[in-house]
Order: structure tokens, then C-alpha cells, then sequence
């Protein structure tokens, strides 16, 4: 016996003593498996399962003929390999056959569980199932390509719940609710107007980012008609899709279909597909299907020996931990690969460590470099991992092209997140230019941006603005609407609607990657609900009526993308780009912001640009260089290809909450007159 087994087998000996005396193995010391084979690996021949549990003294496997209920049609004891793991082979076709593993440990068998690799899952997902995945592609999925996509400058993020996008009856859907919904073309509301993906496409976006589709485990697939409703950021499986958004959630192979069917069709109609996975924390704590195969192990500690808990949500994952690494690596790769995911939102990404999130980024772009990674830069408290260690939105230059989302520009747009009453730039607040400011050129450094008075940052963190995530608004807080109606209680409707113009204006014409929460282009509202994770669909769910009653501001936010996407001063893909082409202007108020950018060096047809944003109520002048301008961007209207007179000014006014974008082939010498 080596040195290496004889320490593992005495720390075998020594876990049942520790566990019962409440204390923790040296989970360092465990085994890493090097295998790429956990889980289930079927033939028709026979089916081998094989999973990792260095702190078992036993394992056990069971076959049953059915997601839930009956009785076990086999049970297998599995035999113990090096390295921790454990398998076994069942000889015969069991394709369509569910499984468990069970574990002993300390001297007690633990829960039935499936493993961590369940490609798919019965009905709540208690049971894993046996597939032959070549089985569960839909048509011509041979032939599924990813939209072409010259680099993530040009990318622009549209995020949607997929039950919300076609729940609603105003939707048409045959679908409502499900990936199929999601997937389907040619739905109308009754206003005869576009819905759906349909409405997604004809607003120009690139990606779309679905809210979380792996299985959670808060609604109960056997009840789906009881009303019940969440965000899915409780994991429980996190290699198989959602059954509720299936139309079959008993059988593991129909959610992998339909899944599969909506990103081809995504991709058929130019659209990527991000998926937003929690690998963060997961939904049960002490009786996950991580804690019951390796208790411990996947989770940290805090001093006390007890769950630390940065997610907020009673435990955070180890990422840093060999095993959780790999689970986690196998498992972004896994759905890249399997199901043609273009990307992935990390959920509280600065609970991960360094080291895993680079290497996630790193094997992603082995595939395909366009693939695009990015996460929320911050946890909801505080973790045992050093913040040297995280990757946190302070460490995004030690990260390998991740992007992180900039609260800067989001609180600065609209107010401080946790104080709806706080107004933002857009309705009218001063003291927020320079966080403003500080998102406009992607939280890249610039020199005319004045740190000392940025809202959170007090200095520049993304190395390359395609690192940064411009946002007014998502699935969390308030939906824009809803917050400038609860800031602005006695603001009109057209008052608010200018702000929002305004807002999204901000968004879409800034440096960085926009993201857009779905339906914000038509006021979307959550009933002044803030925190809407498991309220009902009355709550969540989108009104497609609203379009038809908004079709200015829809209009508005579609050219503001067509915009966006044929002009690239408008998404400069380098820093150094941005701070030389980029200049702010004076203005007599910290009410305006203004700059210039320099079209023809950044590539674009428009060779001098002026961008101009007027936050105050009030009508505000604003001085630029003397030239012929003409309009692209008022308070009314965008032309994307820009207006069709020019006008010689050295200055302008802007309405209340309004936008101005002019551009001009040269600069004119300042005239003697005061024109």
C-alpha cells in the first residue's frame, strides 16, 4: 500500500468517529477522481453507473420502472474503485429505467438520491432516468449552428423567464408557459401584434438569457395546475432540464427534447441562448443529493463547523474544493456541448473562486471562443474564502474575459437599489455624472472620470469594457416602470415614460454589453411587487397588450438597437479604443452629461458623434463642437441611419428626461456671428 492510500484508508477509518462527534474530515485529503465517466454510461448492451463518495463505506444501487413510487425492479451493490468513486454494470437494455444511489456513511444509509451527473430526471426529480441521449434531439439537430458573431462587443443581452414570456393569454401561445411556448413562431395578441420569440427577433437582440432552466426543486411537477411559481434559483439537478416547462415532466426525456428544441429554434432565428445557472448554492442544504453522497464536502464551513452561507440561501458551494471544481467544469462544458448553450450567467459569482471561473471560461472558448461568460460580481454575505480568492466584480482583471454586471451605472440610472424612494440621473437627481459616467465607457479607465465620486467603485475594474454588464434593471427589484412610479409618486405618465426612454437610451448607446429586462421596452410592471420570486403568474407574467398601448416606447427601444448594432462607436470592443475617442463634455449642470466620440476611428460612416443626456424636468442647453449636425436620437424618435437635414449649431436644448444624439462629417471653424 503506498503512502498516498494507506493516509486515505486511515482517514476512512477515522471520518465515521469525526462525523459522529460532530467534527470535519480533512476534506483536502479526499481523492480526486480523474475519470470522465460519473454517471450513468449507457449501451443498449448494458448501463455502467458510477459515482464518487470517498466517505462511504458502502453503496447501493437502485432500479425502479418509474420516476416515483413502486418498488425497486433491482439492487446492486457497487464495488469500491481507487480514487473515491464506486460502479457498477447492470447487463441489459434499462433505457427508460429510473435509478438511485444510496449511501453508507458513519454507519447509517443515507437518503435515496440520484448522482451529481443525472443527465435526466423523473418527475421532481428525485430519481434519475437512464437515456440514450442520442434519442432526445430533435429534428435535425445535426445541423444546429450557433448565430454568427464577430466578437461580445456585439453582443446585446435580452433577459426572460420562461414561463413569463407566454403565460399570459395576451401571448397566443398553443405552449403557454413551456420551452415549446418559447420556441413557437407566428403568435399574435390580440391586437395583432407580434409576441413571443417573434417579438424577441423583431426587436434585434442577439442573445437571449433564460432565468434559471436546470431543475429546481420548489415546484412539484405533479401538481402544475395548483398555481405555484418561482425563478428556479433553488438548484436540485443541475445537468437536466425543468420539468414544469416541459409538456411532460414524468418522462426525462421529454424536457431534454423540448429544451433542445427551443435553442435550435432560437438559433434558427439568429438568437443565442444563455443559460443562467446557480452553481452558488443549492436548494436543500443537509439533504441535497451532494450532502447525502459526500456529506460536507461540497459546501463550506464557517468557524463553528457549521454551513457558511454568502448565498443567503443556508449554504454556498466549495468551487475551490478539486471535486466541486470538476462537477462544475463537466457541467457548464456538458450543456455547451450537448445542448449548444451559447453562454452562461453565473448567479453571485463572487462566491466562486478565481481559479474555477477562469477555468470554466477557458475550456468554454477551447470550443468555441465566442461563447460568452459573465455573473454578478458580489455575494449576499459574507463567505470564509478570502476576496483575493473570488470572483468578486473588484478581481474582474484577474478573470479571463469574464464580465461582471456594473451596479455602478444601474443605481446611478435609477437610484440606489435597496431604496426604491431614491431617485436616479434619469429623473432627475444630481452627484450621479461621474457614476454615470464611470458605465458609460464600461467601467474602463478613463481620465475625465473622476473616481472620487463614483457611487461604489473608486476605481476602473474592467480591464476591456466587453468585461462590463450595462444595466438599468432585471428580473430583481423592481421592474423599471414600477420603480420610477414608486421614486416619482407625483411625476406624470408621459414624465415616466420620458425617464425610461431615457434610461434604456443610456443603456444601449454606453460602452460595455447592454442587457435588457424583457418587456422593459413596453413598461413592463410587476404590480410594484419588488421581490417577485415566487409570486404568482398575476405578478410575473408578461401583458403582450401592453405593446399595442406602448408602441411609441417599443419602437423607440428597437431603433435605439438598430442603432446600437450598425454603428460601432457606440460598442468599442478595447479600453484604449474608448479613451481616445471618447470625450466628455462641460456642462453647467451635473443635471447633463455630455461627450463625443470619434466615429471615424472607431470604423463607423458617422465621423463625429455627440451623445447628450438631460436628466432634470426641466428644459437644459448644452454646447458642442460648431459643425453641420444632423439628428439621429431626439426625445421623439431614432434614426438609425440619421435624419435627413442638417443643421449648423454649437449647441442645443434638450426637454425634460430626454436624449440627443447628433453626428457630422466635419468640425467648423467657430463663426464670427452668434449663430
Amino acid at each position: 500500500m503506498t503512502a498516498v492510500s494507506f493516509r486515505f484508508f486511515f482517514i476512512l477509518l477515522l471520518l465515521p468517529m469525526s462525523l459522529a462527534f460532530g467534527q470535519l474530515p480533512d476534506f483536502a485529503a479526499y481523492p480526486v477522481y480523474t475519470g470522465n465517466d460519473l454517471g450513468v454510461t449507457f449501451t443498449p448492451s448494458a448501463t455502467t453507473f458510477t459515482v464518487w463518495s470517498p466517505a462511504a463505506q458502502a453503496m447501493r444501487l437502485r432500479l425502479y420502472s418509474a420516476g416515483q413510487g413502486g418498488k425497486a425492479v433491482k439492487q446492486l451493490n457497487l464495488k469500491r474503485l481507487s480514487q473515491g468513486a464506486w460502479s457498477g454494470t447492470v447487463s441489459g437494455n434499462w433505457e427508460g429505467l429510473y435509478y438511485t444511489f444510496q449511501a453508507k456513511v458513519n454507519g447509517k444509509w443515507m437518503a435515496e438520491v440520484p448522482d451529481p451527473y443525472a443527465k435526466a430526471v423523473g418527475v421532481n426529480g428525485r430519481r434519475g432516468m437512464v437515456v440514450d441521449l442520442a434519442t432526445t434531439n430533435p429534428e435535425n439537430w445535426q445541423y444546429d449552428v450557433r448565430p454568427p458573431l464577430a466578437g461580445p462587443q456585439d453582443i446585446i443581452l435580452y433577459e426572460l423567464h420562461v414561463r413569463d414570456l407566454t403565460i399570459h393569454p395576451s401571448s397566443g401561445a398553443a405552449y403557454p408557459g413551456k420551452f415549446l411556448g418559447l420556441a413557437e413562431r407566428g403568435n399574435r395578441s390580440p391586437e395583432g401584434l407580434a409576441t413571443g420569440l417573434d417579438h424577441i427577433k423583431e426587436m434585434g437582440v442577439t442573445h437571449v438569457h433564460i432565468l434559471p432552466a436546470f431543475d429546481f426543486r420548489s415546484l412539484d411537477e405533479t401538481r402544475l395546475n395548483d398555481g405555484k411559481y418561482n425563478w428556479g434559483y433553488d438548484p436540485q439537478n443541475y445537468n437536466t432540464p425543468e420539468g414544469s416547462y416541459a409538456t411532460d415532466p414524468y418522462d426525462g426525456r421529454v424536457r431534454i427534447r423540448e429544451f433542445k428544441q427551443l435553442i435550435k429554434t432560437l438559433h434558427d432565428n439568429g438568437i443565442r441562448v444563455i443559460m443562467d445557472v446557480v452553481y452558488n448554492h443549492t436548494g436543500f442544504t443537509q439533504e441535497s443529493l451532494f450532502n447525502q453522497l459526500v456529506p460536507g464536502y461540497y459546501y463550506r464551513q464557517n468557524a463553528e463547523g457549521g454551513f457558511s452561507d454568502a448565498a443567503a440561501c443556508g449554504n454556498e458551494v466549495a468551487s475551490e474544493r478539486a471535486m466541486v471544481r470538476k462537477f462544475i467544469l463537466e457541467s457548464v462544458l456538458y450543456w455547451a456541448r450537448e445542448y449548444h448553450v451559447d453562454g452562461f450567467r453565473f448567479d453571485l459569482m463572487g462566491i466562486h473562486d478565481i481559479e474555477t471561473m477562469n477555468a470554466v471560461s477557458d475550456e468554454l472558448r477551447a470550443i468555441d471562443p465566442s461563447l460568452f461568460v459573465y455573473g454578478e460580481g458580489w455575494t449576499a454575505g459574507a463567505s470564509p474564502l478570502p476576496d483575493e480568492e473570488r470572483a468578486l466584480k473588484a478581481n474582474t482583471a484577474k478573470l479571463h474575459g469574464i464580465a461582471a454586471f456594473s451596479d455602478e451605472i444601474r443605481d446611478a440610472i435609477k437610484g440606489h437599489v435597496f431604496s426604491p424612494e431614491a431617485q436616479g440621473f434619469v429623473s432627475g437627481k444630481g452627484d450621479l455624472r461621474e457614476s454615470l459616467k464611470f458605465g458609460i465607457v464600461g467601467a474602463t479607465f478613463h481620465p475625465q472620470v473622476n473616481y472620487g465620486a463614483v457611487n461604489y467603485a473608486k476605481s476602473a475594474w474592467a480591464p476591456e469594457p466587453t468585461q462590463s454588464i450595462v444595466y438599468a434593471s432585471c428580473h430583481d427589484n423592481h421592474t423599471l416602470w414600477d420603480r420610477l412610479a414608486i421614486a416619482n409618486p407625483d411625476a406624470t405618465e408621459e414624465e415616466r415614460i420620458a425617464m425610461q426612454k431615457l434610461a434604456l437610451g443610456i443603456v444601449l448607446t454606453s460602452q460595455g454589453v447592454p442587457f435588457l429586462h424583457a418587456g422593459t421596452e413596453f413598461l413592463r410592471t410587476k404590480q410594484g411587487v419588488e421581490n417577485s420570486f415566487e409570486s404568482p403568474d398575476a405578478i410575473n407574467q408578461i401583458d403582450w397588450s401592453r405593446k399595442a398601448q406602448y408602441q411609441d416606447v417599443v419602437r423607440y427601444v428597437k431603433n435605439l438597437i438598430q442603432l446600437r448594432k450598425l454603428h460601432p462607436a457606440f460598442r468599442m470592443g478595447k479600453a484604449a479604443q474608448i479613451r481616445q475617442q471618447l470625450t466628455f463634455l462641460p456642462t453647467e449642470t451635473d443635471q447633463v452629461l455630455a461627450y463625443t466620440i470619434d466615429g471615424q476611428a472607431s470604423g463607423d460612416n458617422w465621423k463625429h458623434i455627440l451623445i447628450a443626456f438631460n436628466g432634470s424636468s426641466q428644459n437644459q442647453g448644452v454646447s458642442f463642437p460648431y459643425a453641420e449636425w444632423q439628428l439621429a436620437v431626439n426625445d421623439q424618435e431614432v434614426n438609425p441611419n440619421g435624419g435627413s437635414g442638417k443643421i449648423k449649431r454649437r449647441a442645443a436644448i434638450l426637454p425634460p428626461h430626454s436624449m440627443l444624439v447628433l453626428f457630422t462629417d466635419e468640425y467648423l471653424p467657430e463663426p464670427n456671428d452668434t449663430e
